[in-house]
């Protein structure tokens, strides 16, 4: 599990999502997530289900396992 990490133009963290299979998911869980306060970037992958989230401050984990979830897919924890 790795640390977000602070880039100068926000902080970087990358999740594993179980579930995501297309662009359809990819588009779900990003709208989800995207919609958090703070976040100004998110790239979910399908084909490796990693969500890439760039946000003005941390992050709450279980913030984002519930965006996840109301998106339909798993939060398997921070990649």
């Amino acid at each position: 599990m790795t640390s977000p990490t602070n880039s100068g133009t926000g902080i970087t963290t990358v999740y594993k999502v179980t579930g995501m299979t297309c662009g359809h998911c990819e588009g779900s869980v990003s709208q989800e997530v995207s919609a958090m306060a703070g976040v100004t970037s998110v790239e979910a992958v399908a084909a490796t289900g990693l969500v890439t989230v760039v946000s003005a401050g941390p992050l709450d984990d279980e913030a984002v396992r519930t965006a996840v979830d109301e998106a339909g897919y798993e939060l398997a924890g921070r990649a």
